[in-house]
C-alpha cells in the first residue's frame, strides 16, 4: 500500500504535505509555535516533529524564537508570503486603491509588512510633488521610529512587546525619536488606543507620517497603510485630518486579501 494512502487511513497527513501543512500552522498561529504545541494538530508523532521542524529551520523556512524552543516564519516563508501578496491580480487592485488614496491625500502612500527586523515597503504611489521623501520598495525602516513600524508594535500582545522594548536597542535618527523605553511604551499603549500611529520627525528629520493597520480575516495585523509627507506642506495635526480615507483604503484592502 503506498504510504500516502495508509497515513490517510490512520488520519495523518500525507508524506508529501506534512511540511506544507506544518508551515501552514505556523503562520496561522501567529505567535512563535513549540513543536510540541502542534502535536495534536498535526496528529505526528513528536519526532516526526521534531524533524520537520529542524529541515524547515535549516532550510530558512522557519527560525527559531529567541527562547530558543519556539518557532516563527523564516526568512524564505516571509519572502514567499511577499510574492504571494504580490501577485500580479491582486496587486493590480491593491495598486489601484493605493493610487486613489494618495489622489485624494496629495501625499506618497505606502503599505508595508512586518519583517524580522523592521517594516518592509511593498508597495507605494509617489505624490506629484516635485519635493518627495525617497524610500523605494523593499527599503526596511525600523519599528520604533515610523509610523508603520510603531502601528506593528501596537499590535503585539503586552507580554511580546514587553520582550522586544527589554531587548532592543534605539539610537536616535531625527529630532523627535523616542529612545527613552518607558516614553515608546506610553506612546505605543497610545496608539493603541486611537487606532492609528504617527511619526512626528521621528524617522526623518522635517518629515511627518501617519498609518493604519490592515487586517485578515482573524483581527490581526498584516501590513500598514500609511502616509508621508515634508512638514512644509503638512504638520502632523493637518495630515491626521486624512485618517478617515486611510481607514476607509485600508477596509478595502483587508477585504481584498481575505476574499
Amino acid at each position: 500500500m503506498p504510504d500516502d494512502l495508509a497515513d490517510q487511513q490512520q488520519g495523518q497527513i500525507p508524506t508529501n504535505l506534512r511540511l506544507l501543512v506544518l508551515l501552514e500552522e505556523v503562520a496561522k498561529a501567529g505567535v512563535p509555535v513549540t513543536p510540541t504545541a502542534l502535536k495534536d494538530t498535526l496528529n505526528l508523532p513528536k519526532p516526526t516533529l521534531h524533524r520537520l521542524f529542524n529541515t524547515a529551520e535549516a532550510e530558512g523556512f522557519l527560525q527559531r524564537d529567541i527562547d530558543g524552543r519556539s518557532y516563527g516564519p523564516g526568512p524564505r516563508l516571509r519572502q514567499l508570503s511577499m510574492h504571494t501578496a504580490s501577485a500580479q491580480r491582486i496587486r493590480t487592485v491593491r495598486l489601484t486603491i493605493l493610487r486613489s488614496v494618495a489622489e485624494k491625500i496629495g501625499e506618497t502612500c505606502n503599505i508595508a509588512t512586518p519583517d524580522r527586523d523592521g517594516m518592509t515597503y511593498l508597495d507605494r504611489v509617489e505624490t506629484h510633488w516635485p519635493l518627495r521623501i525617497q524610500l523605494p520598495v523593499g527599503t526596511q525602516v525600523p519599528f520604533y521610529c515610523t509610523a508603520s513600524g510603531k502601528m506593528y508594535l501596537s499590535s503585539l500582545r503586552s507580554a511580546y512587546f514587553d520582550r522586544y522594548l527589554s531587548a532592543a536597542t534605539f539610537e536616535s535618527h531625527a529630532p523627535h525619536t523616542i529612545t527613552d523605553k518607558a516614553a515608546l511604551k506610553a506612546e505605543i499603549e497610545a496608539t493603541r488606543k486611537r487606532g492609528y500611529s504617527t511619526d512626528n520627525q521621528e524617522f526623518m528629520e522635517d518629515m511627518v507620517a501617519i498609518a493604519v493597520p490592515i487586517l485578515d480575516d482573524r483581527k490581526r495585523l498584516v501590513s500598514t497603510l500609511s502616509v508621508h509627507t515634508p512638514l512644509q506642506r503638512h504638520d502632523l495635526a493637518s495630515l491626521s485630518r486624512h485618517i478617515d480615507t486611510l481607514r476607509g483604503a485600508a477596509d478595502e484592502l483587508s477585504a481584498l486579501i481575505n476574499s
